[in-house]
């Protein structure tokens, strides 16, 4: 029986989403193409994975890589993901706005949220580039976003832990700080004890060898600095048990 909080799993394939909702995951982030960070899955993939698992979906809105600081045309691209999101059974919308000196994008932001009601957002870590973290939880509150995904503005969540701690003081109960970024068995047991935080995110994830015995080593399909490409991540069911295991 789970006592402990919400474990919320990142994945970006079928498969993974099955392993996470095997190993006891509460909810499923889904995304596309965890090399970037996670950007909005393929409308297959969104479509599959809704009709494998019985797991709420918190869909991921963000249509590149980078930074988040988006154009108008790329704005365009969210309102229409996240409508398509809505009508293909999300229960949750994840996003993350900036403006170029690094506040919340207020206006952007305000209308997302609006569209994808009645769904719950989750302002993902986006937040952890803002230029005041306190100033942009106190505008997430006001914009009634309803969780932040953070690292405390460091690079894993045992930097960023004090930050973390003093978010969740701030916030108050007003809205769900959910600790995530290089969260592992080892020192999630610090990471819920420090923040006692109601929700964590891990990816849970080991990497995998592709099935392909022929390899060409003078193409590159992607990026020449990207990871190899002919091994990938999956969620790992038991590693999922084992976060299930030490959350409770």
């Amino acid at each position: 029986m789970k006592t402990g909080p919400l474990m919320e799993v990142c994945v970006d394939s079928v498969e993974s989403a099955l392993a996470a909702q095997a190993g006891g995951a509460d909810r499923l982030e889904l995304c596309q193409d965890l090399c970037e960070g996670g950007l909005t899955p393929s409308a297959g993939l969104l479509a599959t994975v809704r009709a494998g698992v019985k797991l709420p979906l918190a869909v991921m809105i963000r249509p590149r890589g980078a930074d988040f600081c988006y154009t108008e045309a790329e704005f365009e691209v969210m309102r229409r993901d996240l409508q398509f999101a809505k009508e293909t059974g999300a229960d949750m919308l994840v996003l993350g706005l900036l403006t170029p000196d690094g506040e919340v994008d207020l206006a952007r932001t305000r209308e997302l949220v609006a569209l994808a009601r009645p769904l719950p957002v989750t302002f993902h870590r986006a937040f952890d580039k803002a230029r005041d973290a306190g100033r942009a939880l106190e505008d997430l509150i006001g914009l009634g976003v309803e969780r932040v995904l953070t690292s405390g503005q460091e690079r894993t969540v045992i930097d960023g832990l004090d930050t973390i701690v003093a978010l969740v003081k701030q916030g108050r109960g007003r809205i769900t700080i959910v600790p995530g970024g290089g969260i592992t068995e080892r020192n999630l047991p610090k990471i819920l004890a420090a923040t006692r935080a109601k929700e964590f995110h891990v990816s849970a994830s080991t990497t995998h060898e592709s099935a392909m015995t022929f390899r060409n080593p003078r193409v590159a399909m992607g990026r020449t600095f990207g990871p190899a490409e002919y091994t990938f991540t999956r969620a790992r069911e038991s590693r999922v048990r084992e976060f299930r295991a030490l959350a409770d």
